[in-house]
């Protein structure tokens, strides 16, 4: 199944004019792109340096390293029948990352 982020623009607000920003993200995103996932070990079977997230509350995360962990990125997750939706919650540097709750952080909710 092919992945699709949800609010990945918010990714591109993150990113701004920042070239290591972009150039990072932007080879996430085209990794990912072309990816074939059947379940959540095959994420991780594509980028061995992202974590699965069991929270209590149900709600599955993955954590993405990016850029040799300079960046985190947490998405929500859900395997459909065509596409594996990865719901954007939280994009920040690994200093801010250490500071929020991964199965708790919405920071794009409205």
């Amino acid at each position: 199944m092919k992945a699709k982020f949800i609010k990945w623009k918010n990714v591109e607000t993150f990113c701004g004019n920042d070239h290591l920003k972009n150039k990072a993200f932007k080879q996430f995103f085209q990794r990912a792109k072309y990816t074939d996932w059947k379940d959540p070990q095959d994420v991780i079977d594509t980028f061995k340096e992202a974590d699965l997230i069991t929270c209590k509350n149900g709600n599955p995360r993955i954590v993405f390293n990016i850029a040799r962990n300079r960046f985190r990125l947490i998405c929500g997750y859900s395997f459909r029948t065509k596409t594996v939706n990865l719901y954007i919650k939280f994009v920040g540097t690994h200093k801010e990352y250490d500071l929020i709750n991964v199965c708790k952080v919405d920071m794009f909710k409205k």
